[in-house]
């Protein structure tokens, strides 16, 4: 059971969850009832069903009942990911429509309910076949193969109620600024509002006041700035590097927000954030103005027993610790928008996140017009969180495959870019991670012909390749930027190599593990961290490369070329792997 706050960054205390049982159909007009655990896919173990469907429609059902006390508030009824569009009904009456199989939505049903037993349903459309819509490496043929997976239909993420005023916080949004030791505080309170009102904000850092003040609130939308660094100390010297968050040294601010008139009490939020700033500088990468090298795993947020959902609040946590553990500062999420709870955990633990969108296939209006709406989305719902430093969109031409001449595609990517970075200054941001690149912050490649352990030749290429950006095209799958683009001084990071699986005469598996498992290379177990070793030493022997991406953090079903097996338990020593990972600082 998945009953942990769901949303952490933007807690209320009084909630209810609605995970747990659930009637479930297949098709539209199903009449077979079966019981879904939510919020696990029915193709998922834990879902109590683990079984792939061909049906585009899907149906959930359940009753409820909300606590007498809450009567006179506004219910709100929350979801935090359904793929791909759902509608839902509360007692038969219509509540909301959504599209969008990776960000969160909500509505207040407050006029549907009769204060007894509340019925919902919820009706689910994922056209598993449709490969315009954004669905990353879920596999729209009968069996999982290459790099493709399981799909996950419907309900993915959290479900709860809660309780509300009408004078509340719609949003609020957290911009620190190391060099002035501020932090700007843009909040913005829901429609139909009580104006004026008081607006007051409490900021702790280990147990003690920063900040506490009130302030009157005349207009929805309201900025304030907050000198966190107690009124420039120390004659103005801004060296509190104690008080930034890093991977290292995770601090982060606690903040209670309240929205008041007089005694009443409107709204109060508890939330966070991190002082920490992000930048480049003459081809290097800095994290709060100190040169930051990037040792990331690529991390594709899958589990066995559940997919694309964590079997439990604490996996996130242990999967950022065991990736630590073995010397990675951060990872590249891959094809995924990640459940709220692993930023939480890689906010506290210390681990830093390059956020991605989940691709679509094929290029058309509908589908562009479909992801630039999530990936606004995903921006809004995830500003706060310090451990993103990074906002990736597109993966190696995936759904712009004419990118390289042409233009509405590229034009798309750039598109795609300058949208990211108005509504989000603080961040780097990757348009087309691998290849093919417009406009872009990093020059990110991914190469996987550093060559197996006796092709010396290969070997000696992709070391050569890696001094100079003239020399990528020669590992670079396709050309490293597209027609009419060029290396314009940008860091460089190898944003996707390794991918080293073991041998599978080597390995003690089944016949039916065997069967289309593979990965890029492969060794026997024993050689492994000799070769593992040799291709971070050769990336650690440019000068030009200024970070990389391993590939990658889990075996994810066929393809089992993770440090981790697919049910995320170390395969070699994680000491070994972090010396390795060690030798550059």
């Amino acid at each position: 059971m998945r009953n942990e706050y769901p949303r952490p960054e933007f807690e209320r205390h009084q909630w209810m969850s609605l995970n747990g049982t659930w009637d479930f159909y297949i098709g539209q007009q199903g009449t077979e009832r079966r019981e879904i655990q939510v919020p696990f896919v029915c193709q998922s173990e834990l879902s109590g069903i683990g079984e792939r469907i061909r049906e585009d429609y899907v149906v959930y059902e359940r009753t409820f009942t909300v606590p007498k006390e809450w009567k006179g508030k506004t219910i709100l009824i929350h979801f935090g990911a359904v793929d791909y569009r759902c509608r839902v009904y509360v007692n038969q009456q219509f509540a909301g429509e959504h599209t969008g199989g990776q960000t969160p939505f909500e509505w207040d049903i407050t006029l549907y309910l009769g204060w007894q037993e509340e019925h919902v349903r919820v009706e689910v459309w994922d056209p598993l076949g449709d490969e315009t819509i954004p669905r990353g490496k879920q596999y729209w043929k009968e069996k999982s193969e290459f790099i493709w997976y399981t799909p996950s239909t419907g309900i993915w993420q959290s479900v709860w109620l809660e309780p509300v005023d009408k004078t509340r916080f719609d949003r609020i949004w957290f911009t620190p600024d190391i060099d002035e030791g501020t932090v700007t505080v843009d909040y913005v309170l829901s429609e139909g509002s009580k104006l004026p009102c008081e607006v007051g904000l409490d900021i702790t850092l280990g147990g003690e006041t920063v900040y506490q003040g009130t302030m009157e609130c005349r207009e929805r939308r309201n900025t304030i700035a907050i000198d966190v660094f107690r009124k420039k100390a120390l004659a103005g010297a801004f060296h509190f590097v104690g008080n930034y968050w890093s991977p290292e040294n995770p601090v982060l601010y606690q903040v209670t927000a309240r929205i008041l008139d007089g005694p009443k009490l409107f709204d109060e939020v508890k939330t966070y954030f991190g002082m920490r700033k992000i930048h480049i500088e003459e081809g290097r990468i800095y994290l709060n103005n100190q040169p930051y090298y990037q040792k990331l795993v690529l991390d594709q947020g899958y589990w066995k027993e559940s997919l694309l959902t964590a079997p439990s609040d604490e996996a996130y946590a242990a999967d950022i610790r065991m990736a630590k553990a073995m010397g990675f500062n951060g990872c590249r999420k891959h094809e995924k928008v990640e459940d709220p709870r692993f930023l939480y955990w890689a906010d506290h633990l210390g681990f830093l996140v390059w956020e991605a969108m989940s691709s679509f296939w094929f290029y058309t209006p509908e589908g562009v017009e479909s992801f630039a709406g999530e990936w606004m989305d995903v921006i809004q719902r995830d500003y706060n969180h310090p451990s993103i430093v990074v906002w990736g969109m597109l993966n190696e031409s995936w759904g712009v495959q004419r990118i390289y001449s042409n233009s509405q595609q590229q034009c798309y990517a750039r598109a795609l870019y300058h949208l990211a970075r108005s509504l989000d200054a603080t961040r780097l941001v990757i348009s087309n991670d691998g290849w093919e690149m417009v406009d872009t912050d990093i020059c990110a490649v991914h190469s996987y012909k550093h060559g197996e352990k006796d092709d010396l030749r290969q070997q000696e290429i992709f070391k050569e390749c890696l001094k100079s950006v003239s020399g990528l095209p020669r590992i670079v799958e396709k050309l490293p930027f597209a027609k009419g683009y060029e290396y314009q001084g940008q860091p460089v990071v190898l944003t996707e190599f390794g991918g080293i699986s073991i041998d599978r005469r080597a390995a003690d598996r089944t016949p039916e593990e065997e069967e289309g498992s593979w990965g890029y290379t492969s060794v026997g177990e024993e050689e492994f961290l000799d070769e593992y070793e040799r291709i971070v030493d050769a990336v650690y022997e440019s000068d030009l490369v200024q970070g990389y991406c391993y590939t990658q953090l889990t075996d994810v079903e066929q393809e089992m070329n993770g440090l981790l097996d697919y049910e995320h338990k170390h395969k070699f020593d994680p000491a070994q792997i972090k010396r390795i990972n060690d030798k550059k600082a």
